[in-house]
């Protein structure tokens, strides 16, 4: 095939796509433009609720955990082998106030202070025909002294002298330094004796019976079990709507049964979160009923808040604003929050009569028409809302 051919085809097929595309174009400029149809504003239903304060209580409620009142450290006053008490030194064991825990060997002890006694006995029987003939008037209450003394108790009261002669006659034979020496041994000798300060139960062990243990010595860690308290940890803006006294109800967790209980302290802190403690003694007669480290729902009533309204949270936004209707549009407003409740809060701040939203608006402006549903006709118009829809063209 020749060059002009080839030629003659090329330019035949430039020329016929350059006339179809220039038709085209003719085509597409008669064809008439379509009637713009005008923007139609859709009007929104929203849930509102007129604004009319009152006095408003409202309960709080918040999860605790049970602790005991009293949490000591059992620590050894003086040092030797721990022997058996009235309980079994071991975590868990239960024991009652004023029980013996535990003794920390005493025998040496108890032997030296039984034969310091005998030599006082000694030192007394030799001054009672002193003070029979020099001071008469007192004979009486030394003989009654020294018969009360027991060798397996400590020594009674010694009698009170008043005359500076007998005195001084009992200073010079020693019989008032020995006195209270044997005073001083009696008190470490019952420092090895280790009693219940509370009916409790361990909660920890270190040293149990046979092993020896140094004067401080931490024996064990135990709590006390017939007075227990529950801990609430609450938002410490929430903590000033709870006073000391209140009467409260501990429920379990699925509020199978419920206690009173009466609100006994404050911290005087907060924690890191940001929530203050608040302490709750449980009125409970069977102490079974409640155990150390379980969680219970406690309700506080209240107090009395004045000139407020309550609405959902979720119709709050930007923390503190609130759309109002107003004309039959939506308007911004800033409310005072009083209190947060878990699914409402309560407020003022607007005027009275207004018309306040009470549900969350998605994807929606300031001064955009909006109509406030009928109470009867909520569920399907207030369903329409909630899926961003426009129910009905103003």
């Amino acid at each position: 095939m020749s060059w002009r051919k080839i030629t003659f085809i090329v330019v035949a097929l430039i020329l016929l796509l350059g006339g179809s595309a220039a038709l085209s174009m003719l085509f597409i400029s008669l064809k008439p433009e379509p009637q713009m149809r005008p923007e139609q504003d859709l009007k929104r239903f929203v849930k509102a609720k007129t604004v009319v304060y009152s006095d408003i209580v409202s309960p709080l409620s918040s999860e605790g955990r049970v602790v005991s009142s009293s949490e000591v450290m059992l620590v050894a006053e003086a040092s030797g082998k721990i022997e058996e008490g009235g309980v079994s030194l071991r975590k868990g064991t239960s024991f009652r106030k004023g029980q013996l825990i535990a003794t920390i060997y005493k025998d040496e002890v108890e032997l030296a202070l039984k034969a310091r006694k005998s030599n006082f006995l000694t030192s007394i029987t030799t001054l009672l025909p002193d003070i029979k003939i020099d001071y008469p008037d007192q004979y009486e209450l030394f003989q009654k002294f020294f018969n009360a003394i027991d060798m397996n108790k400590n020594l009674p009261e010694l009698p009170e002298v008043e005359q500076e002669q007998l005195k001084i006659f009992l200073a010079s034979r020693g019989v008032l330094s020995e006195y209270y020496g044997i005073k001083q041994d009696e008190k470490r000798l019952s420092r090895h004796s280790l009693y219940a300060p509370f009916s409790g139960t361990f909660t920890e062990v270190n040293f149990e019976v046979g092993a020896y243990v140094n004067t401080g010595g931490q024996i064990a860690k135990m709590i006390r079990t017939d007075q227990l308290e529950v801990e609430v940890p609450v938002v410490n803006e929430q903590s000033k709507w709870i006073k000391i006294g209140d009467k409260v109800e501990v429920y379990s967790r699925n509020h199978t049964d419920m206690k009173p209980g009466t609100v006994v302290r404050k911290s005087d802190f907060v924690n890191e979160n940001q929530f203050r403690s608040i302490f709750v003694r449980v009125n409970s007669l069977n102490n079974d009923e409640l155990l150390t480290g379980e969680y219970k729902q406690v309700l506080f009533p209240g107090q009395k808040i004045h000139s407020a309204m309550e609405i959902p949270r979720n119709a709050i936004f930007n923390s503190n604003e609130v759309f109002i209707v107003e004309g039959g549009e939506l308007k911004k407003r800033q409310i005072n929050i009083l209190k947060t409740n878990e699914t409402t809060l309560i407020f003022n701040g607007l005027k009275e009569s207004e018309e306040v939203v009470v549900e969350p608006l998605i994807n929606v402006k300031e001064n955009s028409p909006v109509g406030i549903l009928d109470e009867d006709n909520q569920t399907g118009e207030g369903q329409n809302n909630q899926n961003n829809k426009p129910d009905k063209q103003a």
